[in-house]
Formats: C-alpha cells, sequence, structure tokens
C-alpha cells in the first residue's frame, strides 16, 4: 500500500532533507522511524527537497509498505520515534497513482525577513536578517515581474538539477507586519535557490542598490552572475503543497497559520 504523510521540520537541525552518507538529513531520521513501526526498511519520496537551514511546515512525503498499520501508527508512532524537530502532522492511505512530487500542482514558499538594525537573538535560525530599512513598496514593484512563466535561469544555482529553467509563478506578495516582512511565493515548481534569489534581488531594491526595473533586467538576461547574492536559508518556509481534491489530502491551511503565529509571532 501507499502511504502519504504531511511533516514539519525545523531545518536548523538537519542537513537539508536529502539522504546524506553519515545522516544527519530529514529523510535519514523520518525513514528510520517509519522502519520503526513498519519492522523493514522503507524509502520515502518528499514533494520538495529543501537545503539545510530551510524549514518545511507543510512537506508532503509518500512511502510505499506491506506492513498494515492504522494511520495513527505512522503518526503517533513515528512521532515517537522522531527527534522532536521534525514531527508527522497527518497520515493517509493514497491510491498506488499518487506522487508526493508529481501529483503535486502548486508550492508555496515563504521568507520570513526581520528588518531591523539589530540582529536577532531568539529567532536567529528562523528569520532572516537585513539591518538597513527596505522600500516595500519598490519591491513590490519589482515583484510584479516575476509573476507568470519565466525563464529563471538568473535565480537558479549552478548545482540546479531541473532539465528546464521555465517556472510559472502564479503570485508573490510582500506583507509587512512591523519589522517582520515575509515573501510569499506560489509556484507550479521552484528551481534550487530560485526563492532565496529572488528575495535577494528584491533586497538590492528595497535598500536603493538598484531601480525597481533593475529585477526585470535580471530575469531577462537569464545570467545568474548579474542577480543579488544567495539569501539566507534561515528564513525560508516550505509552506504547503497543492494537490488535486481527488486525492483526499487533510488541508494544512489553518495548521500552517496556526504554526506560524506561535512560532513566530
Amino acid at each position: 500500500m501507499r502511504i502519504a504523510l504531511g511533516i514539519e521540520y525545523d531545518g536548523s537541525r538537519f542537513l537539508g532533507w536529502q539522504t546524506q552518507p553519515g545522516g544527519g538529513s530529514v529523510q535519514d531520521a523520518l525513514e528510520q522511524a517509519l522502519e520503526g513501526i513498519a519492522g523493514v526498511a522503507v524509502k520515502s519520496t518528499c514533494a520538495g527537497r529543501t537545503d539545510r537551514g530551510v524549514h518545511a511546515r507543510g512537506q508532503v512525503v509518500h512511502f510505499d509498505t506491506e506492513a498494515d498499520r492504522p494511520d495513527s501508527a505512522w503518526v503517533r508512532g513515528v512521532n515517537a520515534l522522531l527527534p522532536d524537530s521534525v514531527a508527522v502532522v497527518w497520515a493517509k492511505r493514497v491510491h498506488g497513482e499518487f506522487h508526493a512530487r508529481y501529483s503535486a500542482f502548486a508550492r508555496t514558499y515563504r521568507y520570513v525577513l526581520l528588518n531591523r538594525p539589530v540582529r536577532p537573538a531568539l529567532a536567529a535560525r528562523h528569520v532572516g536578517w537585513f539591518h538597513s530599512p527596505l522600500d516595500l513598496e519598490r519591491m513590490r514593484e519589482a515583484s510584479a515581474c516575476f509573476v507568470g512563466e519565466h525563464d529563471f535561469s538568473a535565480f537558479r544555482s549552478s548545482e540546479c538539477q531541473a532539465k528546464s529553467p521555465v517556472r510559472n509563478v502564479h503570485e508573490l506578495k510582500i506583507e509587512k507586519n512591523g519589522e517582520r516582512i515575509d515573501f510569499v511565493l506560489r509556484a507550479n515548481a521552484f528551481l534550487h535557490h530560485m526563492v532565496r534569489n529572488i528575495v535577494g534581488t528584491l533586497v538590492y531594491v528595497g535598500k536603493g542598490k538598484h531601480p525597481a526595473a533593475w529585477a526585470r533586467e535580471v530575469l531577462e538576461s537569464r545570467d545568474r552572475a548579474l542577480a543579488a547574492p544567495t539569501f539566507a536559508p534561515e528564513g525560508l518556509y516550505l509552506e504547503t503543497i497543492e494537490y488535486d481534491s481527488r486525492w483526499e489530502l487533510p488541508s494544512l491551511e489553518n495548521t500552517s497559520q496556526s504554526l506560524r503565529d506561535y512560532a513566530l509571532g
């Protein structure tokens, strides 16, 4: 049978999602816990790999197993075997055609930036930080160029393994609440470092280093060397993965909102 899981994790405690030769990744921790419940080795597949230091509120995973266990065993049982920095939120048996990655039609990332002169302490591993004042309206003006289907070669890492640099960004919102600025990006899929590179470019515009029109120039150049440096991973969250309703997966919208309020204020 195929089981889908919704999981959340604190990326500051792991070496990224993908399994590592010496362990230390989210996948390593999860598969070890799943093996403890299934009684045999389990191989998992996630909706979107995250880098070291990047967090997830709504990661989705699937795995195949012959172990017939109640859904509660894949939640409470697995959680009892996981470190406290990762948790299974829900579990559901799904059709064998479901695939955590390929069945998804949209993904949302949120970058949380603390914009104040003094670096954070309590939230140091959970927010990005920029010390100089940022012009919100200039950043919003610049962000408009990213919406739609584009070649995002200027915003992908040199290690990106995607076959095509073309992605369709459905929405890019910039929200401000006091000293906190959130960059929320929803797209069909993302390239490696794409969100962090876009945020870095928007910060360059916001601090006055370049005009808003510069963002479009960088996008159209398809040249990674022209964009801003990759922004820090600490503020990045994989927020939600969206699937067709036929899979009948639980919604994480309310969970994500409550966790965001609890963890970040």
